[in-house]
């Protein structure tokens, strides 16, 4: 008897002006967890989507347990025994868990026997869920596992996880990894999509590589290490990251005093007297789970929201709480928000076009009231050329490029402007380790040029390679600063899930 469980065979599906997986053929072995590693735009979201039902392939088959498999929707996968946790939660907020549970159930289920079976998967799984919490009161975690539970009522013998670590604390992760084993020894087969490494050698039996829409390579992690695998996706070797504190100057630039906000909002969380410095050439660092007013905060470092209950805001010795965003960028303070496609950048315009959105008075793309579009054409060809973005060129639309590049070219539009601050929020979530590896060295070259950098990020690995200090922010408050050299990550975890120092 074979123990395939999913053979894929020449998948081929293309998209204007690119081929997005190109006679993409490999096997999935049964009881076992199967990594798929590839940069940015190399086309795994789109061999996922057809796994789920959500694209059709141009040609190709695939089998899964030696017969023909072909869907047209995601419940038509999940009756074929295919279920997935996207990496960005698909819950309603203002309903319970309970509530939520109920709406991804396909079949026909009284609320007796959904108890029983939430009973036994909680128990089986460890997967603890208070039926009756609204989804806003949960961690990130918790509502992750509310996912899982929700896939898991579908009994599915193939499940599959894209990105499932990246809102989750170091022991949230340790929790998730349990469950994984469990669902795996239990004969389940697991899926798992991720940009960390390390968590490939660590949970993974298997690993495909992709690149460029094609397999480069299917193994065993066995003997495999971190950097073994970035060169075979990246075909080439990454030079270590080093951060210094030598160019670190004494002179504080950017301050938040006793900042405080009452939203009166429970989808919002409230900000409890706030306070940092950061001086210049310093990267500093803002660690926790979401929903705990990272984005709040971002909002009034970035002057989206000047309304503000109390506390003050100081850079280059000027009060600045009241500055909206383009007063901010003319005193050279650079912003790139969490969410880049609508918010850092307009779907449907140009990249030479979305340049003009985040100008700089120095840029000079304006002279007499009049656009410069070969200046701001030089530019953007500039931020695609050193950034490494892939794309047609640079009268492509936003929307067209894969989320890992469209990344890399609003930070590169922002560091290219050569700012004295940058207020980043996440600036590798989600991406491949070149790009996250390119991104994280700019940052790195930006603050060795003077430049201040605060950066909100739920990746700890990431913050502990590229900053000098690092806070929590935990409901709303924020903890004391620890230089990053010398403070340990589980601390640093137990403070993202409110333990007090």
């Amino acid at each position: 008897m074979s123990d395939t469980i999913l053979k894929i065979e020449n998948i081929t599906k293309s998209f204007p002006r690119v081929i997005a997986n190109k006679k993409v053929t490999f096997d999935i072995k049964k009881n076992a967890v199967h990594a798929i590693l590839g940069e940015n735009g190399a086309g795994k979201s789109t061999l996922v989507k057809i796994l789920y039902g959500l694209l059709e392939p141009d040609q190709g088959n695939i089998k899964l347990n030696n017969k023909e498999f072909k869907v047209n929707s995601p419940a038509e996968a999940r009756k074929q025994g295919i279920g997935m946790v996207f990496q960005h939660f698909s819950l309603f907020d203002s309903l319970s868990v309970k509530e939520n549970l109920i709406l991804g159930i396909d079949e026909k289920m009284s609320y007796s026997d959904l108890e029983n079976k939430l009973e036994n998967i909680s128990a089986r799984y460890n997967l603890p869920l208070d039926l009756d919490a609204p989804i806003t009161a949960l961690s990130a975690g918790e509502k992750q596992r509310v996912e899982i539970v929700r896939i898991l009522l579908q009994d599915p013998q193939i499940l599959i996880m894209d990105e499932p670590t990246s809102v989750l604390t170091p022991q949230e992760v340790e929790s998730l990894f349990v469950t994984l084993n469990a669902l795996v020894k239990e004969g389940r087969t697991i899926l798992y999509i991720t940009h960390k490494l390390e968590e490939v050698i660590s949970i993974c039996d298997t690993v495909t590589i992709m690149r460029s829409g094609e397999i480069i390579d299917t193994s065993s992690t066995a003997n495999q290490t971190a950097k073994t695998l970035a060169t075979k996706m990246l075909g080439q070797k990454l030079d270590d990251l080093k951060t210094n504190y030598g160019h670190i100057k004494d002179e504080v630039n950017f301050e938040v005093k006793n900042i405080s906000c009452d939203f009166n909002d429970p989808f919002l969380t409230d900000l409890k007297n706030i306070s940092f410095q950061v001086r210049v050439g310093e990267i500093y660092g803002i660690a926790g789970v979401a929903g705990n007013g990272q984005s709040e905060l971002m909002d009034i470092l970035t002057g989206e929201n000047i309304n503000i209950k109390s506390g003050s805001i100081t850079f280059d010795n000027k009060k600045i709480e009241k500055y909206g965003p383009q007063k901010r960028r003319d005193l050279s303070i650079s912003f790139v928000p969490e969410n880049r496609l609508g918010h850092s950048a307009v779907p449907e315009l140009s990249l030479s076009e979305n340049i003009l959105l985040s100008q700089f008075p120095k840029n000079n793309f304006i002279r007499n009231g009049i656009i410069l579009k070969n200046n701001v054409d030089d530019f953007a060809n500039n931020v695609i050329n050193e950034f490494k973005v892939i794309t047609p060129g640079n009268d492509a639309k936003a929307s067209s490029l894969s989320g890992g590049n469209l990344q890399k070219y609003v930070i590169g539009r922002e560091i290219s402007s050569k700012p004295k601050i940058l207020i980043i929020s996440h600036p590798t979530w989600g991406i491949d380790a070149g790009a996250e590896h390119s991104i994280r060295e700019s940052l790195i070259e930006l603050s060795q040029n003077g430049t201040s950098i605060i950066v909100i990020s739920q990746d700890l690995d990431e913050l502990i390679e590229i900053t000098h200090k690092i806070s929590v922010i935990y409901d709303g408050n924020l903890s004391k600063p620890f230089k990053t050299s010398e403070i340990e990550i589980e601390k640093l975890g137990l403070l993202m899930g409110g333990k007090n120092e």
